[in-house]
């Protein structure tokens, strides 16, 4: 007999085994979460809202001496990926955490979405989760998983269809709070490895490989983030793509250099996030390149999930301007939809439209100017 039929079935049972999973541990934490601020602190609480192990903490409800002392508590439950210190009495029925709809869960996703700018506290200690400073989806080159592919509107070294791809991560290495207050600060480390294969060519060349290596810093505040780095760049380019140049002018670039910069975001309501900084490099080869660079950009996180799948549209603008390029605007702009319900090592999956205009990412390739549309995914926390 085929396994068809069973696969099918599997299938369709799986994402709603998942919802029921997330659900069933949802109303586990809830419960233990409320007994532990009654035996902690003698609260007597209505049981607490969590949704994917982010807990809701309505501040309403408690004095103002045991606010930050019970979301520290609260941080500390194995499981609690974050806990939410809500001004809003709007707080979510406890009952309906234990929802097995897939459906249901994007509703009580987007029902919750109007605490995402508030006061929010990360557990703390030796390579904790989450991070302080959210990713910046439009920076081309933010540390993370992806694949992505690219059409260039003009000839260039690269080449017209490209795929892009990228490995990196940023890993907290250790986090805590400033005293008794709301505010955290974490360090660690930030690297990545971003490659361009030309898919013209028959074997699919390795055209250029940037690797990126950093320690950071990061400081969060209620809507106020903060993220700054020493980090080193260097730019190699691949021995295909070299080999099919050897009769051009291409001159190869020994690009390489050590810097820092320094970012501040700001989260607004309605999903929207703003942010902005710059910074500066040192030891250059070669030398001839100008050392100060800007950044800053605006993204937004639909505070409502669509009806199916758990999907939130997302879109940002990422804006880069280089001394090195007279101040010229490289822009980076990036939309589509993070999968909500379906993670991978805590990591979602975003399908992102982007475009791009001005001088490449690309190391080797600095000097040049580009435009290009693509189609990638991408993982971030």
């Amino acid at each position: 007999m085929s396994a068809l039929p069973f696969l099918r079935v599997a299938a369709l049972l799986l994402p709603v085994t998942c919802v029921q999973a997330v659900t069933s541990d949802d109303a586990y934490l809830s419960g233990y979460a409320t007994g532990v601020l009654n035996h902690e602190l003698r609260l007597d609480l209505p049981a607490l809202q969590v949704n994917d192990g982010v807990i809701i903490l309505p501040m309403q409800s408690l004095a103002k001496e045991n606010q930050t002392r019970a979301a520290h508590i609260l941080a500390e439950i194995p499981g609690i990926k974050a806990v939410k210190l809500s001004q809003s009495a709007d707080q979510q029925p406890a009952g309906s955490i234990t929802t097995t709809t897939a459906a249901a869960t994007a509703v009580a996703g987007s029902q919750t979405s109007s605490y995402s700018t508030q006061t929010e506290l990360l557990p703390t200690g030796i390579l904790p989760v989450g991070l302080l400073f959210k990713p910046l989806i439009a920076d081309p080159r933010w540390a993370h998983f992806s694949a992505t592919y690219r059409n260039y509107q003009s000839n260039n070294f690269v080449g017209r269809d490209t795929v892009s791809v990228s490995f990196g991560e940023t890993i907290p290495f250790y986090r805590g709070n400033l005293g008794k207050s709301s505010v955290q600060w974490e360090t660690g480390m930030q690297a990545g490895v971003f490659s361009d294969f030309n898919m013209d060519t028959a074997s699919h060349d390795l055209v250029n490989t940037d690797f990126i290596a950093s320690g950071y810093g990061s400081l969060r505040a209620g809507q106020f983030s903060l993220f700054g780095r020493l980090y080193h760049q260097s730019s190699h380019v691949g021995d295909e793509f070299l080999l099919s140049k050897l009769n051009t002018n291409f001159q190869r670039v020994n690009l390489s250099y050590e810097g820092s910069d320094l970012k501040l975001s700001y989260e607004l309501p309605y999903g929207v996030r703003v942010y902005g900084g710059g910074g500066g490099i040192v030891d250059k080869d070669p030398s001839t390149l100008k050392t100060w660079s800007s950044q800053y950009g605006m993204e937004f996180r639909s505070p409502w999930l669509l009806d199916f799948g758990g999907m939130r549209p997302i879109a940002a603008v990422d804006i880069k301007n280089f001394q090195q390029n007279n101040w010229a605007s490289d822009l980076s702009a990036r939309a589509g939809v993070e999968f909500n319900n379906r993670q991978i090592w805590g990591r979602k999956l975003q399908i992102l439209a982007e475009y791009y205009d001005g001088y490449t990412p690309i190391g080797q390739f600095y000097k040049d100017k580009v435009q290009y549309l693509g189609l990638g995914a991408h993982f971030h926390f």
